[in-house]
């Protein structure tokens, strides 16, 4: 099934006004297993309207608009579906009760601005908006579906996910076959190994498609499958994922297309198990991910971000000795933050992130990109140093932060190997070598 975008208003075709709603949209018809073959933008402007409509109709069998819907003058686009169908613009029941609900919840009276908004192009299908003012509409134009919804975004989201997709996913299951998107997660492998890696990959499973999404610091793997039976859908889907699994297995997070945190949190839940996260240079950033995930308060206790030394010891009673002769980033330091986090929490797991995110404050021997992780349960305590190539300092945050959820997931999938360092290196890191408190000044701030 070959869908295209269409955005309309002179904001989003000036760049006045960034266009996030196509990309919204793009993704969550990949999603479903349509492919995207086009964006397009487009001025208020009722012929180009039509225009457009009328190329996209001879071309795609779906066609999502936004934009254009609002009561004022420069809002045409019922007036642009209209002249593509050749009919009029005539007031629809439906789409007055829309309007007319819309100002009633807020005891406002419906001014005659605003019926305009109950005109839809004859014979089309009003489209409810649950939080605004505007109702979309659906009509059909040759072959091709157009679902024409509100350019707000809140608006826009809520009825593609209540309205447009589920009428999508009836129209595909009456004789366009059935549509399946796989998406298996990576992390610690650059996109173009994953792609040197999965060569051949069509060649080997005919019939799926392969794509590939950057989606820093993680490389998403999807694989687009359609059929007509469900059976034979479901055993090429599984042998697809397992091709894909024996060229890159040590970098797979999930073959479910979830992200650190919720592996992390899945595999927490299943073990009734708790964690507490003590940050540096990372700064609350894993915490962050952690806490985005819902549910997670079952198994996320403590999350401290202890940049300074002294509070590195006094809140997780890390030895001002170990400061002065390793450094604060070190193996040592974070071995001591890990396990001094998971016994003030109680928990089970503690996890502690030190290090050089840039773009100054590195030395010869801790240079920027400089990275240490402490992993601490009841078994004991390990650490892994890794730096990473960047001296952009958002970069080396998310990469530090993901590195340090990555190395939490194997050690509560496979425990505190004796080469947990190794394990958890991604291909573009490097081991870092430490020796002592290195060649800046115990304490430094350029150390956290």
């Amino acid at each position: 099934m070959i869908a295209e975008i269409l955005s309309t208003g002179d904001e989003v075709r000036t760049g006045a006004v960034a266009d996030t709603n196509a990309a919204f949209i793009a993704q969550r018809l990949e999603d479903e297993g349509i492919e995207v073959a086009r964006h397009q933008c487009v001025g208020d402007d009722v012929a180009t309207i039509a225009e457009v409509m009328r190329e996209i109709s001879r071309r795609a069998v779906v066609a999502v608009v936004t934009g254009g819907l609002g009561p004022t003058a420069d809002d045409v686009t019922a007036a642009g579906a209209a002249r593509a169908l050749g009919v009029e613009l005539a007031p629809h029941p439906g789409a007055m009760a829309v309007v007319e609900r819309f100002f009633a919840r807020r005891g406002w009276p419906v001014t005659d601005t605003n019926r305009k908004q109950g005109l839809l192009p004859e014979g089309a299908d009003c489209l409810d908006n649950p939080l605004g003012s505007a109702p979309g509409f659906a009509f059909t134009l040759g072959n091709c579906r157009f679902y024409c919804l509100p350019g707000v975004p809140v608006e826009m989201r809520a009825m593609l996910a209540d309205t447009v997709l589920p009428d999508i996913r009836g129209r595909m299951g009456q004789g366009l076959g059935i549509r399946r998107v796989r998406a298996i997660t990576t992390f610690g492998i650059p996109e173009s190994t994953v792609a040197d890696r999965l060569a051949g990959f069509e060649a080997a499973l005919a019939g799926i498609r392969l794509g590939l999404r950057a989606h820093f610091p993680e490389i998403h793997v999807r694989l687009y499958i359609s059929g007509n039976d469900e059976a034979d859908l479901a055993c090429r889907e599984q042998q697809a994922v397992d091709w894909v699994r024996r060229r890159i297995t040590p970098f797979v997070v999930s073959d479910e297309g979830l992200s650190l945190a919720e592996v992390v949190g899945r595999l927490l839940k299943a073990r009734a198990a708790s964690l507490a996260v003590a940050e540096s240079c990372t700064g609350g950033l894993i915490s962050s991910w952690i806490t985005d995930v819902a549910g997670s308060s079952y198994y996320f206790g403590l999350g401290a971000v202890t940049y300074a030394n002294a509070a590195k010891q006094d809140v997780l009673g890390v030895s001002p000795q170990t400061l002065a002769r390793h450094g604060a980033v070190s193996r040592q330091t974070v071995m001591e933050m890990a396990a001094g986090v998971r016994r003030r929490a109680g928990a089970t797991y503690g996890l502690a992130t030190s290090g050089i995110a840039g773009p100054g404050g590195g030395s010869a021997q801790k240079p920027v990109g400089s990275l240490c992780i402490g992993v601490a349960t009841a078994e004991g305590v390990r650490a892994a140093a890794y730096r990473f190539g960047a001296n952009r300092r958002r970069a080396n945050k998310v990469a530090f932060a993901a590195a340090a959820l990555n190395l939490l997931r194997i050690v509560i999938d496979q425990g505190l190997a004796a080469d947990l360092e190794e394990r958890g290196k991604p291909i573009y890191a490097d081991c870092l070598e430490l020796d002592g408190g290195g060649d800046r000044a115990p304490g430094s701030e350029a150390e956290k």
